[in-house]
């Protein structure tokens, strides 16, 4: 069986530098009917947990170590048994949420997570937070870009850890380097295609998005 994709909205709360805002977060499953893989565990473990089932969680990935994307992490582990991966430049973000508890693997750029059939390799962004990366599968035709890219632009970079001109490049050389027609699923929002945001790269650069 092929692996598929599967889409969860969980809402909380995203803090960081003394701010705090109501978010929904995308959470994404791939996987088939005995194994999956969750990427970002985002403020529901429990509603997480039932969308995998009596799947095998073979991994929680984190695109990036901000709380919203990781707050449900180290419960989902410790119902499924599921390892933790996270980029190590994330590690004192992470720290911020989950003092006491590491993520259980490092994640590196050009690694291959595989679950169902799915290959998921690592796509290390930066920019939106030191660590972030995007997962892409050329087999599905789609890349989960976490907070690097979205319907419109590229994430926020006006708060601690991240930096523009490095998204910028990591949008520019990692992601609209991918064909046209990949999916863009985000970690927040609606999905795109690589295709209908690579004309704006210009756009975005001018405005200092």
């Amino acid at each position: 069986m092929a692996a598929r994709i599967e889409h969860l909205v969980t809402s909380g709360q995203f803090s960081l530098d003394g701010g705090t805002w109501d978010v929904d977060n995308n959470v994404w499953l791939v996987g088939d009917d005995h194994e999956v893989v969750v990427i970002d565990a985002a403020h529901d473990a429990d509603a997480i947990a039932e969308a995998v089932g009596d799947r095998t969680l073979r991994a929680i990935v984190c695109t990036h170590a901000h709380n919203d994307h990781i707050d449900a992490a180290p419960a989902l582990a410790e119902r499924t048994g599921a390892p933790i991966w996270l980029h190590p430049d994330d590690l004192p973000l992470w720290k911020q949420t989950h003092p006491d508890r590491l993520p259980d693997h490092w994640l590196a750029d050009g690694q291959v997570i595989e679950a169902a059939g799915a290959d998921l390799t690592v796509l290390h962004t930066p920019g939106h937070a030191p660590g972030a990366v995007c997962l892409y599968d050329p087999g599905l035709g789609t890349v989960f870009t976490g907070d690097t890219l979205f319907a419109g632009g590229p994430g926020a970079t006006g708060r601690s850890y991240s930096h523009f001109p490095t998204i910028i490049d990591s949008i520019r050389d990692r992601l609209l380097t991918l064909p046209p027609d990949t999916s863009v699923r985000t970690g927040h929002g609606d999905s795109t295609t690589i295709g209908a945001e690579a004309p704006h790269l210009e756009d975005w650069i001018n405005r200092g998005h």
